[in-house]
């Protein structure tokens, strides 16, 4: 039996991992290899990484210093979670882990529109989230490639970096006439009408062409759909309690759900969307599970 089982092998954790491979706990991650972490090709803000680093080269730095300190990689997707007693039972596709302690560090599924030609480029060139990346747009041209309202909202959020912006409102979603006002008022370009091709050079990316044939271009883009998924299933098998848009609520200082003995990290739970929010989340949740462990050995 494992003393925890981690859910999920991106930023958040792997900290955690790492913290509680350094406390010499028995530890496993289990991960799909998914999550936000393994699209971003460069991430600009953190410390120590002026010119940027990606998040691949993140978590297989993380995933070699986790291995080291004993942590244990299964890779796999997990299909159920439930309690037994005083542990947990972990179900992936072909096996059965149990756990004294469980963290959830599952993350959000962004929706990403069907152009594969935007994935190499997510990071460098398109990006997702205005408080990591709306310095990268200052003052260029710019265009958000979004739905409705989720596009709108986005827009006016990067209208703080002054970039010359045009919202394209890919499914034409409707907006109300006070969001378009708004929108004029900010001197944003709205577009109602599908993209039919990103146009890039290689991984640089040059800008759209609509459906009826028009070109616009830039040579940076924001990507807005909504309906991004809280990958929260697991943790309401257990009963852990989640706000309306299924985000897990955690103790702020434990990181600790309201079912004992369940912590969950990351952008599956409510904080601030950045990658040095979700190192801190897993550290913190770490540091507090060894704390009750330690307590189940006095």
């Amino acid at each position: 039996m494992y003393e925890c089982v981690i859910v999920g092998g991106g930023i958040a954790g792997l900290q955690a991992a790492i913290q509680l491979g350094r406390y010499e706990h028995h530890v496993a991650i289990i991960d799909n290899g998914g999550g936000r972490s393994s699209l971003c090709r460069r991430y600009h803000n953190l410390l120590g990484w002026p010119d940027g680093i990606s998040g691949q080269a993140i978590r297989e730095a993380g995933r070699k210093q986790a291995t080291s300190l004993g942590v244990e990689f299964i890779d796999s997707s997990v299909h159920s979670v439930r309690r037994q007693a005083e542990h947990f039972v972990i179900e992936t596709e072909s096996t059965t882990f149990e756990a004294k302690r469980l963290l959830l560090a599952t993350g959000i599924s962004d929706r990403i529109p069907p152009f594969p030609s935007l994935y190499p480029m997510l990071g460098k060139h398109v990006f997702l989230c205005p408080d990591c990346d709306g310095y990268e747009v200052r003052g260029q041209d710019t265009i958000v490639i979004g739905s409705g309202q989720a596009g709108a909202n986005l827009s006016l959020a990067l209208t703080y970096w002054k970039p010359n912006l045009t919202y394209i409102n890919h499914e034409q979603q409707p907006l109300s006439p006070e969001v378009e006002q708004k929108l004029a008022s900010k001197n944003i370009l709205v577009v109602h009408e599908k993209v039919e091709t990103i146009l890039h050079d290689e991984e640089t990316f040059q800008g759209v062409m609509l459906q009826d044939g028009t070109v616009h271009s830039a040579p940076k883009a924001f990507l807005a759909m909504g309906g991004a998924k809280v990958e929260s299933d697991l943790a309401k098998q257990l009963g852990v309690e989640r706000l309306e848009n299924h985000h897990i609520v955690v103790n702020p200082r434990t990181k600790e759900t309201n079912v004992k003995h369940v912590w969950a990290v990351g952008d599956v739970t409510v904080h601030s969307q950045l990658l040095s929010i979700a190192m801190g989340d897993g550290a913190q949740a770490a540091i507090w599970i060894h704390k009750s462990l330690l307590h189940e050995r006095t």
